[in-house]
């Protein structure tokens, strides 16, 4: 059941990250705009394609790494390239939040802190 669990949270580690790596890249103008406007009034406003770039590094090697480690978890029992993954969709996902909190988009941050629950739970379950 341990693995059972750690399984599921990487998948839905995986998906998470994958998919929003997806839309940067593939609707990168759109997203640098809406950001653009999104930290018009913050420190980052003149960053923001960098920091959309880090971002999107960070998500595409969390989702990556979450992949392969449900696989590895799944066909080995071992739990390294998950461990890592989580670790990294932790990382990600307080990227995330300090930039939220720079907007003061405090919705927006409150949403974060719903995918870093499960991303803390699969880091204390894969160590």
């Amino acid at each position: 059941m341990h693995n059972t669990a750690s399984l599921l949270l990487l998948v839905f580690l995986a998906i998470t990250f994958l998919q929003s790596g997806y839309d940067k890249i593939f609707y990168w103008k759109d997203n640098v705009a809406w950001l653009k406007d999104h930290f018009a009034k913050t420190p980052l406003k003149k960053q923001v394609p960098l920091a959309l770039a880090n971002v999107l590094i960070l998500e595409l090697l969390s989702g990556i790494l979450c992949i392969v480690g449900s696989i590895e978890l799944y066909l080995t029992n071992e739990k390294l390239y998950g461990y890592y993954g989580a670790v990294f969709s932790c990382l990600t996902l307080l990227m995330l939040l300090f930039g939220q909190r720079l907007a003061k988009d405090y919705d927006g941050a409150r949403t974060i802190v719903i995918y870093f629950v499960p991303a803390v739970l699969a880091v204390f379950l894969l160590n």
